[in-house]
């Protein structure tokens, strides 16, 4: 009988789904605790999901439930996630000295939707590089208001709390609240800045900016724009956009509000206004609760936390480069044209059918499982749209519902999280 290969596919859907287990297991360990506290079956499947899916929902208290022991396993969930498991298989394979197979050369090609299989090895290796580096420089400067505050203990919250942010993870050890006691923190918010919008452009993006900033000697004027991909033009230009249309519509919305920007100044408002919106980005971090803004701003957010993201970063959301992709295309069929075209370059029919497979999935899971959890936790529409939305997109933010999440909710949002992380990679994938 013929064996049966495990498809790139596979591989990441079960490379998750162990990763999840594993970490609910070892969560569940006496050790993995403080004393007097205990975590059953669900709230460490619930946490150890979030964190490997890298949302940021929890159904507890991290930081009074877990001991330091509990708190490395988050943090390695929280790495292995947000890199995936491709990038990690890598690097085992070269830490032990294994040859890297052709099949192995085709699943990382897979995973990072590149063109070539020349220097994919090289090129994950650089990535692993590249986040130490950009997590040891958040990890730094988080320092500089931690180790004051916490002392010795301050050394640990900075290098969770940078790995977290870069992974666009947003858990915290800080109390429940996220980094609502630091809004008026400047080297809190702009280091939680810096590291979401670092990881959220993508790794090839980073490629495309060093090899930009580094041209060929006698290289003609004009060819740092013309060394770009549309990709990477796609990506920044995007996440440009969003960022500031965030940060607007929430002063717009917010500025007198009292339960969130109201009692601000306007340097106050802005940074805060900021925060908010690169957060969406899929981090989860907050620096005001969600449950204080106004309904015109949660459902703009909804929309912010769908896109999420572009790919090939730790993000997620259907990702800034589909959404672009998919107004492209009804431009053009609004136009009357045959094909669709961005920045003079036209896109290939099949790529517009992989946009439309990736939101419709993520769509109608979104749906799907929104009913399921209004059907059983009876919870308010708003708050519920919220969550969903936040875990289907792996974003972490929340309305408050995770805490008084029914067993079947916690089943229900667990796995909208799973599906948010794998849905759109493997439907990408197939195609």
């Amino acid at each position: 009988m013929k064996k049966r290969k495990t498809t790139t596919t596979g591989i990441i859907m079960l490379g998750f789904l162990m990763g999840a287990l594993l970490g609910t297991l070892l969560l569940m360990l006496p050790i993995s605790t403080r004393p007097g506290q205990a975590i059953g079956f669900l709230d460490s499947l619930f946490v150890s999901t979030s964190s490997i899916c890298v949302t940021g929902l929890s159904t507890i208290n991290i930081g009074q439930t877990f001991s330091l022991f509990g708190q490395v396993v988050l943090l390695l969930l929280i790495q292995f996630g947000g890199l995936g498991i491709v990038t990690f298989t890598t690097l085992v394979l070269c830490l032990f000295r294994r040859r890297i197979t052709l099949p192995d050369r085709m699943l990382i090609q897979s995973a990072y939707n590149l063109d070539t299989l020349t220097g994919l090895v090289r090129m994950t290796m650089r990535i692993l590089k590249v986040t130490l580096l950009l997590e040891g420089i958040g990890a730094v400067c988080y320092s500089l208001v931690f180790i004051p505050e916490y002392g010795l203990k301050g050394i640990w919250y900075s290098i969770f709390h940078a790995v977290s942010a870069f992974c666009n993870a947003g858990i915290d050890l800080l109390g429940g609240n996220s980094f609502c006691a630091y809004r008026d923190n400047v080297i809190i918010n702009v280091t939680t800045v810096y590291l979401i919008i670092a990881s959220g452009l993508g790794f090839p993006v980073y490629w495309e900016i060093l090899r930009v900033l580094r041209p060929r000697r006698g290289a003609a004027e004009g060819a740092y724009s013309r060394k770009m991909s549309v990709h990477t033009k796609i990506a920044i230009l995007a996440t440009a956009f969003l960022v500031l249309a965030g940060t607007v519509l929430t002063l717009l919305f917010e500025y007198d509000n009292p339960q969130t920007l109201g009692p601000l100044d306007w340097p106050g408002k802005t940074m805060a206004s900021l925060f908010q919106s690169v957060t969406l980005r899929t981090a989860g971090f907050a620096t005001i609760p969600q449950e204080a803004f106004r309904p015109a701003s949660c459902l703009s957010y909804l929309i912010f936390m769908f896109i999420g993201g572009s790919p090939a970063g730790t993000a997620g959301g259907i990702k800034t480069v589909t959404i672009v992709l998919l107004l492209a295309s009804m431009l053009a069929n609004i136009k009357g044209k045959k094909d669709v075209t961005v920045m003079n370059r036209k896109i290939a029919d099949e790529t517009i059918r992989r946009c439309v497979a990736i939101v419709t999935f993520s769509f109608s899971v979104l749906v799907v499982l929104t009913i399921a959890l209004l059907a059983v936790q009876r919870s308010d529409f708003l708050d519920t749209l919220y969550e969903m939305t936040s875990a289907i997109a792996t974003v972490g933010l929340s309305r408050g519902l995770t805490g008084v999440l029914s067993p079947a909710g916690k089943l229900i949002v667990t796995l909208t999280m799973y599906l948010g992380r794998i849905g759109p990679i493997t439907l990408a994938l197939v195609f």
